[in-house]
């Protein structure tokens, strides 16, 4: 589990996806060598070469037809989906499908185009796409992926993707849905044949882990995330119909987008840097105006996209907390570099003043509770303490008062980042932060904080009323796995313990 959680960590989610959809149609073709699918190896690559060529091709017309930056990794990842889910040849000659397989892909990169909002598609495209397609020319996709022999892969490559993603939350509510909607409507008769043939003989696990977890088109909060997989779970069972009109999976996905974009932040923003400024060692604050106002909640986080030649396999997107405010003007991104860092963080290294980068998906639960009397405690390892920056900004902005105690670790004294913020929020709000340092061997001899990382002993002592407050916790993946098991240990409920979605180190 270390070496998948390190390969998780230092992996974007879209590489973790493409990863895993490869190594689907790598075990369909194993298994079709051994005449345990009902089509040939030839046949699944006659197919699925088709759809990446063609993908690839109406990607690169579409986008400079559009005069939008084309996204290599979506491309292969709706091909690679679409390879999935739609049957290759298995009667006559494979040349008969091509008309078929480049219709489809033509409508699944034309969909991310043309339904868009602020060039943000709407609908899932390979959903999209098999639906267009079913109603138009009558061939729907058959979903062969929910087969039982696929089932071992589908459940431990979608379990990595939904992992990767930390969206058990739709996952679970989706699924959970679908099983006891099944057990209701099957209950006169047959319940355990029906519930095994949802189980072993659909796509359950593979629309649910790979098509539902889409972070284009799903909700900003886990309430309304919730909803969505309780919606999709009943309208994915094939009883439900509207008259003559019957769900299949891809129109409940359909239905699902659509209210993921009823409920969900419209905006999409260019953002121009105006300067750069160190904040701690190996920490930079990169600062952008926006071309339009950006409303968010302090904590929250966006997508971040910045295109470049030959990025490695951690590609050209992130997810980063807003560092700033929502009372200050410009958007403020904190960034740690490492000794080795990604294309990405490089090319973000070299910009310049006046260049743009796109964000967009405003989204997070990672925010202040509403009642401002809630005693709070936040713990800090490193780069999360962004997240804490942009409120306690907000809480000085505003001259609101809150309980709150800050513990914040780092492993030398230069890396600890908004000092000014934080000396501020002391003076002013009261709000007290405890400092500790983890490299021993770098302790400065006027050093008068905690050494090594934050402990349950350090909690008790410095918040003896630990017991009646709400821990938000944000940090690198195992420092906050690690705090999560200490104030469990200390008796704190799961229900006052929010953590922070942090990609990693990727």
């Amino acid at each position: 589990m270390n070496s998948i959680d390190r390969f998780l960590n230092t992996t974007t989610m879209y590489r973790v996806v493409l990863y895993v959809l490869i190594g689907l149609l790598g075990a369909a073709l194993a298994l079709s060598s051994f005449n345990v699918l009902h089509f040939s190896p030839a046949a699944l690559l006659f197919s699925t070469g088709i759809l990446i060529a063609a993908n690839w091709l109406f990607n690169k017309f579409s986008a400079r037809l559009f005069g939008v930056r084309e996204n290599g990794e979506s491309t292969y990842i709706t091909a690679l989906i679409l390879a999935l889910i739609i049957s290759p040849p298995h009667a006559g000659p494979f040349i008969a499908q091509l008309p078929f397989l480049i219709l489809v892909s033509a409508l699944a990169q034309a969909s991310k185009y043309i339904f868009t909002v602020k060039n943000k598609h709407l609908f899932n495209p390979a959903a999209l796409a098999v639906v267009l397609t079913a109603f138009t020319i009558s061939q729907p996709a058959s979903w062969w992926v929910g087969t039982l022999a696929m089932l071992p892969f589908t459940a431990i490559g979608g379990y990595l993707v939904v992992k990767k993603l930390r969206r058990f939350d739709v996952v679970l509510a989706f699924i959970s849905t679908t099983l006891i909607a099944t057990i209701l409507t099957s209950w006169n008769g047959g319940v355990f044949t029906v519930f095994i043939q949802v189980l072993a003989y659909s796509p359950l696990f593979f629309f649910a882990s790979i098509m539902l977890t889409e972070p284009l088109t799903l909700p900003p909060t886990k309430n309304t995330r919730i909803m969505l997989g309780i919606l999709v779970g009943i309208l994915f069972m094939p009883q439900i119909h509207f008259g003559p009109l019957y769900f299949s999976p891809e129109l409940a996905l359909l239905a699902g987008n659509f209210f993921a974009f009823l409920v969900s932040s419209k905006g999409r923003y260019a953002l121009h840097l105006k300067r750069i400024v160190s904040s701690g060692k190996s920490t930079v604050d990169f600062i952008f105006q926006p071309d339009n106002a950006v409303t968010f909640r302090p904590g929250q986080y966006m997508e971040w996209t910045l295109g470049h030649a030959d990025p490695d396999n951690r590609g050209i997107r992130r997810y980063f907390t807003i560092a700033s405010s929502p009372t200050e003007r410009q958007v403020m991104l904190g960034v740690k570099f490492y000794d080795q860092p990604s294309t990405f963080k490089k090319k973000l290294r070299s910009l310049k003043v006046g260049e743009t980068i796109v964000a967009h998906q405003i989204a997070g639960d990672f925010t202040l509770p509403k009642d401002t009397k809630q005693k709070l405690a936040f713990i800090a390892g490193g780069i999360g303490i962004t997240p804490f920056r942009s409120m306690i900004k907000y809480l000085l902005d505003t001259n609101e008062k809150r309980d709150i105690a800050l513990f914040y670790a780092n492993n030398t004294i230069d890396e600890i980042a908004y000092y000014d913020v934080l000396r501020a929020a002391y003076d002013t709000l009261g709000i007290r932060t405890v400092l500790s340092l983890s490299d021993r061997t770098k302790i400065p001899p006027e050093w008068n904080g905690y050494t090594g990382h934050i402990t349950a002993d350090m909690i008790t002592r410095e918040v003896p009323d630990f017991a009646e407050r709400t821990f938000y916790i944000s940090g690198p993946p195992q420092m906050v796995e690690d705090m999560h098991k200490i104030l469990r240990g200390l008796g704190i409920s799961r229900s006052r313990i929010v953590t922070d979605f942090f990609p990693g180190l990727a």
